[in-house]
């Protein structure tokens, strides 16, 4: 779900070219997430093994990935810890939603509707321990560093992002990174490069967002921003205050100021919230401001060529010869950094 700030904050396409030599850290279950959800057959069934078991996953990371290391992309993948409490209600939201999403899956299968059936399965996929561990496994043995988060995977990016001076940027689809501080967010850098939508197809590029840019636009501070998070909802706070919306709570940010003025122009409404919707704002900002994050050594890695074909040929029934020619790429690009004097990041 996350943070919905889309239309009041700028932000500017780029070219994959752009990020040629530079370190970025990935918010992992995001990125899974968004395989999970597109790389699927016409009538929206994960891609599988022969045993059945879901391989999406492992494609998007496999090959989307490969794609990005031979753009010369330097990639880090942060994975979720523990998660705070306060983030229960959104994993109840997200179970309600996909009980509707399945019972209209239902419907669309009873009558052939392999467009609907595709648009409704996306809402059904879980991510489970499996899967994330194979992934790992699928990342290290392509040569990309793993981090282990204590809390937030995308805070924990985001921190990175902030205090390492070598790491360009996040790449998250999620606008929360902006609240825990990250100084560039990319979005859709491994999403497909084009989109069908009800008017026809359209080609998406990534996109960069500055934070300090963003604060410039909007003329608030990092303090206010979050608080603007909050009104709006967040994954802490899923529903955020009915009826403001994204202006509306710039408007308020700005006129107030202060957190505390803030949120008590608007203590009414929270107060009229049900129980299970009302929220304390502190402990939000408080998650925002000082998350559960701790610092990591960044480090290369080799390929193990012989992992990744296990993992995907041996274990999930993979093409040889696809697995094979990626490989090559790995190898092709593997040369021209040792000609190049880069070091060894693949």
């Amino acid at each position: 779900m996350g943070l919905n700030i889309k239309d009041i904050i700028p932000r500017k396409e780029i070219e994959i070219s752009d990020l040629n030599g530079k370190i970025v850290c990935v918010d992992a279950y995001n990125m899974l997430y968004q395989f999970l959800s597109t790389i699927r057959q016409p009538d929206g069934t994960p891609l599988m093994d022969n045993k059945k078991r879901i391989t999406s996953h492992l494609s998007g990371i496999f090959y989307r990935n490969i794609n990005l290391l031979s753009e010369g992309i330097k990639l880090i993948y942060v994975f979720d810890g523990e998660a705070p409490e306060l983030k229960a209600g959104t994993y109840k939201k997200r179970e309600e939603s996909r009980g509707i999403a399945r019972g209209r899956y239902k419907e669309a299968s009873q009558r052939e509707d392999l467009e609907a059936m595709r648009r409704y399965s996306s809402q059904l996929i879980r991510l489970d321990d499996k899967m994330i561990e194979e992934t790992k496994e699928l990342l290290e043995a392509l040569g990309i560093l793993v981090i282990q988060a204590p809390s937030e995977g995308e805070a924990e990016a985001s921190y990175l992002n902030k205090i390492k001076s070598d790491i360009y940027a996040t790449v998250s689809q999620d606008y929360d990174c902006l609240l825990f501080g990250a100084p560039r967010l990319i979005r859709n850098l491994a999403s497909a490069r084009k989109r069908k939508t009800f008017s026809g197809w359209i080609e998406i590029k990534p996109e960069l967002i500055e934070l300090q840019r963003v604060l410039n636009l909007l003329e608030i501070n990092l303090d206010q921003l979050i608080c603007l998070g909050i009104l709006i909802g967040t994954d802490y706070n899923p529903k955020g205050i009915p009826g403001i919306g994204q202006k509306r709570a710039l408007d308020i940010v700005k006129k107030y100021r202060q957190p505390v003025l803030i949120f008590k122009s608007v203590e009414e409404q929270i107060m009229s919230l049900t129980e299970a919707e009302r929220f304390d704002w502190k402990k939000i900002f408080e998650l925002f401001h000082k998350p559960n994050v701790k610092n990591f050594e960044i480090e290369s890695k080799k390929i193990d060529e012989e992992k990744i074909k296990k993992i995907l040929i041996e274990e999930h029934d993979f093409s040889e010869e696809r697995v094979e020619k990626q490989l090559e790429k790995l190898r092709e690009l593997k040369e021209k950094k040792k000609q190049k004097g880069l070091g060894e990041w693949v």
